[in-house]
């Protein structure tokens, strides 16, 4: 008997409307090349031959063992964003309850944060932070990154599992400076923050 073990990401999502479904998709499927996708709902063809067009693997009502399930999220979907009459781009939320540390997040620590916060130092393979609000970390990430916020500020990592808004975006997208990642109109979006990024 030949038997293999492999360790897989997976995406799961709750089917409730098949355009949003789709629309989310459609924006962000470069993210979940290397993803299996579980999708909680009725069977729908459309959306089987929508993915099998995009080469995602998928399936449907897969029961999955729970254990690491904080890693992921409850609302996969994030909502849509407020429509703005002077600009397309979203207006960020004015910083009004920003903490400051300057802490090392050591391996086993784990840190959660209902506001925003800015880190002036690094976080180490095996520490955590969870964070509802916005994010800008100023050294390296080797832990693992959990924000729901307007966006995040932080440097590439190879090591770092940086979940944002419960989609996981691929170091491969960082670059070695600062990034800004934030959500526009239901779309990851990944710019260059500074081309030089000095902190004193």
């Amino acid at each position: 008997m030949k038997t293999r073990q492999y360790s897989v990401k997976v995406f799961e999502i709750e089917l409730t409307d098949e355009a949003k479904f789709i629309a989310f998709f459609e924006k962000n499927y470069q993210f979940f090349q290397n993803h299996l996708i579980v999708i909680n709902g009725e069977e729908n063809k459309q959306i089987q031959e929508y993915l099998n067009t995009k080469q995602l693997k998928h399936v449907f009502n897969l029961t999955l063992p729970k254990r690491g399930a904080d890693r992921g999220t409850t609302t996969p979907i994030p909502p849509e964003p407020a429509v703005q009459k002077e600009t397309t781009k979203p207006k960020e939320k004015i910083q009004t309850n920003l903490k400051v540390l300057d802490k090392l997040i050591r391996s086993g620590q784990e840190l959660k944060i209902d506001g925003d916060l800015l880190l002036l130092n690094r976080v180490n393979s095996g520490g955590s932070i969870i964070i509802k609000g916005t994010l800008i970390i100023t050294q390296i990430v080797d832990g693992s990154i959990r924000c729901d916020g307007n966006f995040m500020m932080l440097q590439a990592s190879h090591k770092a599992n940086i979940v944002f808004h419960g989609v996981e975006v691929d170091n491969k997208y960082l670059q070695d400076k600062l990034n800004r990642v934030e959500l526009i109109n239901n779309e990851i979006v990944i710019t260059p923050a500074l081309k030089e990024t000095s902190w004193v």
